[in-house]
């Protein structure tokens, strides 16, 4: 928040009637632009929801209005918890109570290749820019060996998982049902919201390539997924970070940042949240 309001307060361009203005001047409103932005959101939460109900048909078949309403409702939950952890309990709450062990560890799963899938990309877009961050003292040598101590870890862990307990743990991840189908959700989930982002630097004409806005992107998630953070004050956290990470390319309009960053939150978060709202009113928890 203060790494915004600094940005703000340097940048005489960004007073609020400059915000308003800027957002009622572009074409933003347009019915194609509306039509464009509400179809990367459906299938953002499409994708999500499908990826729910897969993975909880090792335990249950459950039609997709119950996964809708279960993948909602505990977005309403996650809100006001550090980094979406209320998300597991709310979920849990839909089940039986022998059941609730199993819902927490696929959910946990269904994050964690969400997560994966953010890291992986993340990784690539912070290599492609090597270029505009070296000039902060980060060098391409230092992220390659980060890269291959997770990757040595990860291995390790392999090995010992049959010695130590805990990470017997780490296995159960392989013997999930569509573990291929859930990672290709994942992928296609990310997909559709990074390019949902790019989408808005070009409604509001931001000068940047392609592979420049996606590498900036993809690193903006990779940095944000990191930080512990509560859920409403997503839209702080991912602000400031773009803010950060986008002057690595040079002076690129704060307000458009701050503008998409805004609207991501309010079509991916308050919107689908509002609506999962009037599940968790309806909720009725299981009973053994």
């Amino acid at each position: 928040m203060y790494f915004i309001v600094v940005i703000i307060y340097l940048d005489q361009d960004l007073s609020f009637s400059n915000f308003i203005d800027f957002i009622t001047k572009s074409d933003l409103f347009s019915l194609k632009n509306i039509l464009f932005l509400s179809i990367f959101t459906f299938f953002n939460w499409f994708l999500e929801i499908k990826k729910w109900q897969n993975l909880v048909k090792s335990i249950q078949n459950i039609s997709f209005f119950d996964a809708t309403k279960q993948s909602l409702s505990s977005l309403t939950f996650s809100l006001i918890t550090p980094n979406r952890i209320g998300e597991y309990g709310a979920k849990a709450l839909y089940y039986k109570k022998e059941k609730r062990k199993k819902i927490l560890f696929l959910n946990f799963a269904g994050n964690f290749y969400q997560l994966l899938v953010t890291l992986l990309l993340g990784i690539l877009g912070i290599l492609y820019l090597p270029n505009y961050y070296n000039h902060l003292g980060i060098t391409t040598e230092w992220i390659i060996l980060i890269i291959l101590s997770v990757f040595i870890i990860f291995i390790l862990a392999r090995f010992l998982s049959k010695k130590i307990k805990w990470l017997q743990k780490v296995k159960d991840f392989w013997k999930l049902q569509n573990n291929q189908l859930i990672i290709v959700l994942s992928l296609l989930r990310y997909l559709i919201f990074s390019h949902q982002f790019y989408f808005l630097l070009m409604i509001f004409d931001v000068d940047i390539s392609y592979f420049n806005a996606m590498a900036c992107i993809t690193s903006m998630y990779f940095i944000s997924s990191i930080v512990p953070m509560l859920s409403l004050f997503d839209v702080v956290l991912k602000g400031s970070v773009s803010l950060f990470v986008f002057s690595w390319l040079g002076y690129v309009s704060p307000t458009a940042i701050l503008v998409t960053v805004s609207l991501m939150w309010i079509l991916n978060f308050a919107i689908p949240s509002i609506i999962g709202s009037y599940f968790v009113l309806k909720f009725k928890p299981q009973k053994r």
